[in-house]
């Protein structure tokens, strides 16, 4: 009875010990995919000339009335 209670618990301990170690799998490690981050054209806006202009010309007509 003690010889197959010790021969139960190191079968168990066995097999405990050995799924543990397989864990990981056995499949090759793969290396992620490199990110390429492409970033749109900035589109260029027309208020950039247009403000000032309209500014000077505001400008101008409060200054001949």
């Amino acid at each position: 009875m003690r010889l197959t209670h010790s021969l139960t618990i190191a079968a168990v301990t066995v097999a405990s010990l050995s799924t543990t170690a397989v864990a990981g799998g056995l499949a090759p490690a793969t290396n992620p995919p490199d990110v390429v981050i492409v970033e749109p054209e900035q589109t260029r806006s027309s208020w950039g000339i247009i403000l000032p202009i309209a500014a000077v010309a505001l400008l101008i007509a409060l200054a001949g009335s």
